[in-house]
């Protein structure tokens, strides 16, 4: 596992951007998610992808569009909040498998993530870890 980003829960991206920007990030486009309800935006430094030249590790800002959205319930509890970490796998459900040994619970099964090129993203959460997110390379 590879790191990939790191998630953010936040009312509005238009308004939360600004503060990242200032510190040397580029945003990307917003992109709806209709299976999250979500509107996703990622920041870079504009290196790489991952993490640039700079050393910034990149960001995802995720906005919910109503109250279907899993990231409302989040909002709701705890505040603008960081709430996942992403790790880039070569085979999603191999790393399942091995995550499941190791306690971990898939909240779903690998869905297409619009926002990352349409690449198969699984959540899964260990309650002495916290939620992960994969995506398979």
């Amino acid at each position: 596992m590879k790191y990939h980003h790191i998630g953010i829960a936040v009312f509005n991206i238009e308004e939360t951007a600004p503060f990242y920007i200032m510190q040397g990030y580029s945003k990307s486009q917003t992109v709806y998610d209709p299976i999250q309800h979500v509107n996703i935006c990622f920041l870079t430094d504009g290196y790489s992808e991952i993490i640039g030249g700079g050393g910034m590790p990149m960001i995802e800002l995720i906005e919910p569009i109503d109250e279907k959205s899993p990231v409302y319930k989040i909002l709701q509890k705890s505040g603008v909040a960081p709430y996942h970490i992403c790790y880039e796998v070569e085979n999603i459900s191999d790393t399942i498998t091995e995550l499941k040994r190791e306690k971990f619970i898939p909240l779903s099964k690998p869905v297409e993530a619009i926002a990352i090129n349409n690449k198969k993203v699984c959540f899964l959460f260990n309650k002495n870890i916290g939620l992960i997110e994969l995506v398979e390379k």
